[in-house]
């Protein structure tokens, strides 16, 4: 009796998740990715002698990419090597102020001590608020393909429901807690590890700072594309069939239910089920056919879930090194409301932004030549979506970002660049797929969306799942990771025909 078979279009990390989960069930499995390599947005480049991860920086959870490796009997240790980070975040306040964030509570502690006279019950008391939330997220979020309220009621009573302060955004629940503009502008700033707004995600993402805070920030050694390389080994181990620059053409459909794809070289595909790692919206736009049903989901998609911020990336090899830098840096706007305002409602990079910097050579010397550094500065900004927004001039907002880091301390930084490379939010999109380059998928919004993403299997084709940014549980590595694990088992729910094993 043969295998079920599954295509799984992109090679992303949601999209390899699945494929090894999917794999492990018993599926014959094709990954079919337009780029000449695996990883998606996690990715690295390198020029005259400095290596840059091009995507994600931090790891958070790595307790995902255990389970991952563990649904197929394997151990994530004898693939890649995760390190503890610490300090975890350097930051900057335009005043000169700096905090610096760690796990370890009396250090951080002392440096909240600089900004406020009593820290110590208010940042426990807010710990604590933040690991309920993320305990009950254990029992739900992070076990389940959830789609809407409904589903999450399924997991919890309401006082639990209750716990995840429904009422509250990020923003409002820093602000009560804290009364204090230095440490709301720091916590707020968690929830950019999903993309979205303080001031408009519901408070439930205050989680955030207890998965940082209490479970630790993380490294690759060798840098964190060693996540894909070592996913693509599991891939290999288990004869998942990876066809690189190979660009998917579309959807083949027969009676509203998908069976496979056609490529561009105009090869047929044929698959039980098809997981899409591009985005449900691009996916819809691009790969489906233009019947009237998919271009009513496409808009009813369109009009609730609102792409996350993009971003203007700079990596910078420079001649010397920043010693008060650490591998992690933020350096923050003067004026936080605005900043965020000016992105997410007015559509326009901020005039001044929150800038990161990330310079793994802290962390692992083979990143960068000795006495140099290597910068990952991202900078975000609106997505493309399309709403009169007026072109961007990419040369000039580098000047913008230059200017503000070296006013803020890192001075000497243009004269001392002898490696450059820039990925605006065009360059995302062409290369990914993202809906406007976005970088982490859908933006968790209270009043829009409630927090929820584009449900993991499709409304519109039998047969048809999703994962990645735009799906639950939302963007960033861990979440990605987890959304193939979470669509796969979406998948044996739904597909319920037993699959033969070999």
């Amino acid at each position: 009796m043969n295998k079920k078979t599954a295509i799984v279009v992109g090679a992303g990390l949601g999209g390899m998740s699945a494929a090894i989960r999917l794999s492990g069930d018993g599926y014959d499995v094709k990954v079919i990715e337009k780029n000449s390599n695996i990883g998606g947005k996690l990715n690295r480049r390198e020029g005259k002698g400095f290596t840059f991860d091009t995507g994600p920086s931090i790891l958070t959870m790595p307790w995902v990419l255990e389970q991952l490796f563990a649904s197929v009997h394997r151990r994530l240790e004898d693939y890649i090597t995760v390190e503890r980070v610490e300090p975890q975040w350097r930051t900057f306040f335009e005043d000169g102020t700096q905090l610096d964030v760690t796990s370890d509570l009396p250090n951080m502690l002392e440096e909240m001590s600089k900004v406020t006279n009593r820290p110590n019950r208010k940042l426990t008391d807010f710990l604590s608020y933040s690991q309920d939330m993320y305990e009950l997220c254990m029992k739900s979020f992070y076990k389940y393909s959830i789609q809407d309220l409904k589903d999450l009621k399924k997991h919890h009573k309401l006082n639990e429901l209750m716990q995840m302060d429904p009422m509250s955004t990020v923003a409002k629940s820093t602000h009560k807690q804290f009364n204090n503009p230095y440490l709301e502008q720091l916590f707020n700033y968690f929830v950019m590890y999903v993309g979205s707004n303080p001031y408009s995600a519901p408070a439930i993402l205050n989680q955030l700072v207890y998965v940082q805070l209490g479970l630790g920030i993380h490294y690759v050694k060798g840098g964190m594309y060693k996540i894909a390389e070592g996913m693509g080994q599991l891939m290999k181990e288990l004869r998942v069939d990876v066809q690189l620059n190979t660009p998917v053409q579309r959807l083949v459909v027969e009676n509203d239910r998908v069976t496979g794809v056609e490529t561009e070289g105009g090869t047929l595909h044929e698959a039980d089920i098809v997981v899409s790692n591009l985005e449900a919206i691009p996916a819809y736009r691009k790969l489906a056919p233009k019947t009237s049903k998919v271009k009513k989901e496409t808009k009813s998609l369109e009009k609730k879930f609102d792409p996350t911020v993009s971003g203007l990336v700079l990596l910078l090899g420079t001649d010397r090194k920043f010693d008060h830098l650490k591998h992690h840096n933020f350096l923050f706007s003067e004026d936080p409301e605005k900043e965020f305002k000016q992105i997410f409602e007015e559509g326009k990079p901020a005039d001044d932004p929150t800038i990161y910097i990330g310079i793994s050579a802290r962390s692992d010397d083979t990143q960068a030549p000795e006495g140099k550094d290597n910068l990952f500065v991202l900078t975000h900004v609106p997505p493309m979506t399309g709403k009169k927004q007026k072109p961007v001039d990419w040369d000039a907002y580098r000047e913008v970002v230059l200017d503000k880091l070296e006013r803020m301390g890192i001075e000497g930084l243009r004269d001392s660049i002898e490696f450059e490379y820039r990925f605006t939010p065009e360059d995302l999109e062409a290369l990914y797929g993202p809906n406007g380059g976005s970088i982490y998928g859908i933006a968790a919004d209270k009043k829009s969306n409630g927090g929820f993403k584009i449900p993991s299997k499709s409304q519109v084709f039998e047969g048809l799942y999703f994962v990645g940014g735009s799906t639950h549980p939302g963007g960033g590595v861990p979440m990605v990771t987890l959304s193939g694990q979470l669509t796969a088992d979406l998948i044996k729910e739904h597909e319920s025909e037993p699959v033969p094993q070999s």
